[in-house]
């Protein structure tokens, strides 16, 4: 969710100014560009170096320091941002902005910005409580500033009670729901199949492909990160399920059918990123087959399409599907796109090398109902799976 977004870290003059290093850590770790800004009185409590470090970008201090770059430094920051975090916030920066006053690097980028700004408090408890504070607080949110509330506990001063610091991880939390209230999928019901089916042959044997079930998995993640309400159907896999996904398991395509069939109509996105058997054995034997000649034969026979089914009976619904080619792979996904009724469909050549099934990159290309077609070069399925819900985002 927060991969390449640009968010300023403001921190000030508080004993909880070390947990700002731990914040800006985790945000790092996400995928978040930070720019750090400190007020002189931080930098008693922590050295911008270690900001520096960890973000890979100059910290900004003094507003008459010597520029890196040759920019008015508070105004490129301000355009820059996508989200200013100020962690810790002292009564004196949140009290400077409330009323206007703009006398350092920190407050006059705030002043600055149109970006959405965001103040983690952290204060005594007779300070928090002070009726000036609170007036301070009520008018910045009045403004639509926004405040991360307080934790109670015992403070560095040995007094007990609110002002403290939130956790690094509520903070963080907070920040990544900031952006998926502005996202397009944000309560939307996507439905996703990932994953292989199975048909049995006998009790012991049965049939399946090599399909890892990595693509829908992490389209999942994506998709809730994006504040979507995301229902997995997937076949047999080794994957741990994203958090906050619900997962329905199933083995055989005529259960995956089924269970695509009884949310089909609540849902507004249909994602068929499964490789569902396009056959089965047209009988099953009850007891195990044994070994009586050097051939086997198995007739089979055609299982439902599921992807062409629901493509027939869509409404409002938008889907989007997945070929997995050897050949001529442009040229068949956009029949199989018509042919579907897809909204969109992510093609790619299962004969390359780090593509397709089992590999955690892929090489695709992206199709529209317009029979528009993009290409993009290898990358982790994480990361595609980040692009193909941003485009998925922009069909709603």
């Amino acid at each position: 969710m927060l991969k390449d977004k640009n968010i300023v870290v403001g921190v000030t003059g508080g004993i909880a100014a070390y947990k700002a290093v731990d914040v800006v850590s985790r945000l790092i770790k996400k995928g978040a560009n930070i720019d750090v800004i400190m007020t002189k009185s931080a930098t008693k409590f922590v050295t911008p170096l270690t900001f520096q470090s960890l973000s890979q970008n100059f910290v900004t201090v003094d507003m008459f320091d010597e520029p890196k770059k040759w920019e008015v430094e508070h105004i490129s920051l301000a355009q820059k941002a996508d989200l200013f975090l100020i962690v810790p916030a002292t009564a004196n920066i949140i009290g400077k902005v409330a009323c206007g006053i703009a006398d350092d690097m920190l407050s006059t980028t705030i002043m600055a910005t149109n970006s959405k700004v965001i103040f983690a408090p952290a204060m005594n408890t007779q300070m928090f409580r002070n009726p000036l504070f609170k007036q301070n607080m009520d008018k910045l949110k009045d403004l639509g500033y926004e405040f991360i509330k307080t934790d109670t506990g015992r403070l560095a001063c040995g007094d007990i009670g609110e002002g403290k610091l939130a956790q690094p991880e509520i903070i963080v939390d907070y920040v990544e729901k900031s952006f998926i209230k502005d996202s397009k999928l944000k309560d939307k019901k996507v439905l996703i199949t990932a994953g292989p089916t199975m048909q049995a042959i006998d009790p012991v044997r049965y049939i399946t492909n090599h399909s890892s079930g990595k693509m829908g998995y992490s389209l999942a993640k994506s998709a809730k990160d994006k504040g979507a309400n995301v229902t997995l159907i997937s076949g047999p896999t080794n994957l741990k399920a994203p958090k906050g996904v619900n997962v329905i398991n199933v083995k055989t395509t005529e259960e995956m059918f089924e269970a695509v069939d009884s949310h089909f109509e609540d849902c507004d996105i249909l994602i068929k990123a499964a490789a569902p058997l396009d056959y089965r054995p047209e009988k099953v034997s009850k007891n195990k087959i044994k070994k009586k000649s050097s051939k086997l034969e198995l007739k089979l026979v055609k299982n439902i399409d599921i992807a062409a089914h629901f493509g027939k009976l869509k409404e409002k619904q938008k889907i989007i599907g997945f070929a997995a080619e050897t050949d001529n792979i442009v040229n068949n996904s956009k029949k199989k796109l018509k042919a579907k009724n897809f909204d969109m469909i992510i093609v790619n050549d299962v004969s390359k090398k780090d593509a397709g099934f089992k590999s955690d990159t892929n090489i695709v290309t992206i199709v529209d109902k317009n029979l528009n077609e993009e290409s993009f070069p290898k990358m982790k399925k994480e990361e595609l799976s980040e692009l193909i819900i941003d485009k998925v985002s922009k069909l709603i």
